[in-house]
């Protein structure tokens, strides 16, 4: 069966629809790249299939057409959100997507493609429908050291995710490991919880260090960096000054980052 994680890390069961069949669309229909995926998840007609039942908030199973081409997709209205008391600006989706354009910006494709747009019940985020292959142990996959989880370690700290949860990984049938609800993202407050510690205190590698060291002028807000006037519609000021803070403390400590202290290391249920 095929998973996609709802708002707060949950996984669930679609009810009202038939079960997805394929990652990048139905059968019959062509693959997609990440770019055709941002401009049928952005322009095309969103068909409301069923809704994730066990997630949070509302995460709808939706299938998206445009010229003829149509992929399964979850759409997550703002209207459907339920305040949280630690995040009380933004929304949930306007963090989902930000991920997804940090994601981008490091070319490791660890998100599944996202976008901002109106739907049935308003605007909210959407997101391409990624299905896994279900021979992975995602107990075993959280303990191993494949290379997209390590990069998932870094992307992580940089949005200081609150939330990685086991059940917020998909495994693809073609290798690659994204990642999904990263609704509990950006905090201004050092928040990250994650089943993803096997890394803590070694050395940064140097593809992390250079990917750090090129992000880390792109999230300045002040000389209009590329990577900020992109996050500018999704975050607030603050949210991505800290962002770039995050950036020049790992590259400053120099290691993969580790409990504070602070905040709870782990989320609950980690699964």
């Amino acid at each position: 069966m095929a998973t996609a994680g709802g708002p707060e890390g949950e996984t669930g069961s679609v009810t009202g629809s038939s079960e997805p069949a394929a990652s990048f669309g139905l059968p019959g229909q062509p693959e997609l790249t990440d770019e055709e995926a941002r401009r049928l998840l952005t322009d095309g007609e969103l068909d409301v299939q069923g809704r994730l039942v066990d997630a949070s908030n509302a995460t709808l199973f939706c299938v998206v057409t445009l010229d003829g081409v149509s992929a399964m997709c979850v759409h997550k209205p703002v209207a459907g959100e339920r305040p949280l008391w630690d995040f009380p600006e933004g929304t949930l989706a306007g963090r989902e997507v930000a991920t997804y354009v940090v994601s981008e910006a490091t070319s490791w494709r660890l998100v599944p493609p996202t976008v901002m747009r109106d739907g049935p019940f308003g605007p909210g985020m959407c997101q391409l429908w990624v299905d896994v292959d279900e021979t992975v142990d995602l107990g075993l996959l959280v303990r191993s050291e494949h290379p997209d989880l390590k990069r998932m370690v870094v992307l992580d700290a940089v949005v200081n995710n609150a939330d990685r949860k086991g059940g917020h990984l998909l495994p693809r049938p073609d290798g690659l490991v994204q990642g999904v609800d990263h609704g509990v993202t950006f905090s201004d407050e050092d928040k990250l919880r994650t089943v993803l510690w096997g890394w803590q205190g070694r050395p940064l590698d140097d593809e992390s260090v250079d990917l750090l060291v090129s992000l880390e002028p792109d999230l300045d807000l002040a000389s209009g960096g590329p990577l900020a006037r992109q996050l500018a519609p999704l975050l607030t000021r603050r949210e991505i000054t800290r962002t770039r803070f995050r950036v020049r403390r790992l590259l400053r400590d120099g290691i993969y980052p580790r409990p504070r202290g602070e905040w709870p290391p782990v989320p609950w249920p980690a699964f």
